[in-house]
C-alpha cells in the first residue's frame, strides 16, 4: 500500500511539474506544444536531476538576417536631480553604420517607469534615428539607475542604454522638472 501511495504522489508531482513548465513556456512565448510538456513531465526524472523545460525543448535559433552596426553618440544619460512624479525625457541618437538596413525589433525599459519609443521602419545604411526614453520615477527616491535594452539585427543582437537620476521628494506637480527654483533678492 505504501508503494502505491508513493507512486501516486510521484505521478501527481510529475503532472504538477508539467503544468508549471507549460505555464512558463507559454509565458515565454515558446512555440512548444502542450503535448511535449506533458510527455516530458510524465517521465519522472532521476532523484539527482531537475527538470528544465526550456532545455528539454530548446532548439537552436538561427538568425539568417543580414547584420548591421548601430552606433550611439551616448550610451548613458544622467538626468541629475529630478522630482518625484516628474516626466523626464532624453533622446538617444544613433546611426546605422553598417551596410544593411537596420531593423529594431524592440526597445524595453528595465521597469515600467522607463518607457522607450523607437523607430519601427528600417533605417537605411548611413541613416540616423532616435530612441526617446521617458523616465517617470513616481515615488522612487534617491539615486536610480535604469536600462533600456534595444534588440536589432546587429551583432551583438542587444544594445544596452542607461539612464541615471537622483530622485528628490516631489512637489505634487506631475510636470515638475528636477531644477531647483531660483531665488532673486531685490532691494537689499
Amino acid at each position: 500500500m505504501k508503494d502505491k501511495i508513493q507512486i501516486a504522489l510521484l505521478g501527481l508531482i510529475a503532472v504538477a511539474l508539467g503544468v508549471i513548465a507549460w505555464g512558463q513556456l507559454k509565458d515565454s512565448g515558446s512555440d512548444t506544444t502542450e503535448t511535449s510538456v506533458v510527455a516530458a513531465a510524465s517521465s519522472t526524472p532521476a532523484s539527482s536531476e531537475t527538470f528544465d523545460p526550456a532545455a528539454a525543448n530548446a532548439a537552436p535559433v538561427v538568425d539568417n538576417r543580414p547584420k548591421t552596426t548601430m552606433t550611439f553618440g551616448k550610451y548613458e544619460h544622467d538626468f541629475g536631480n529630478v522630482k518625484q512624479d516628474s516626466k523626464n525625457k532624453y533622446v538617444f541618437a544613433f546611426t546605422n553604420a553598417g551596410k544593411e538596413p537596420l531593423i529594431i525589433e524592440s526597445a524595453t525599459g528595465s521597469c515600467g517607469c522607463t518607457v522607450p519609443n523607437y523607430p519601427k521602419a528600417p533605417i537605411p545604411p548611413g541613416g540616423t534615428g532616435e530612441i526617446e526614453v521617458e523616465y517617470s520615477p513616481g515615488k522612487q527616491e534617491n539615486q536610480q539607475q535604469k536600462t533600456v535594452k534595444v534588440v536589432a539585427n546587429t551583432e551583438p543582437k542587444e544594445t544596452e542604454l542607461r539612464i541615471k537620476a537622483f530622485v528628490q521628494p516631489g512637489t505634487g506637480d506631475p510636470n515638475a522638472k528636477g531644477e531647483e527654483p531660483q531665488t532673486i533678492t531685490i532691494g537689499q
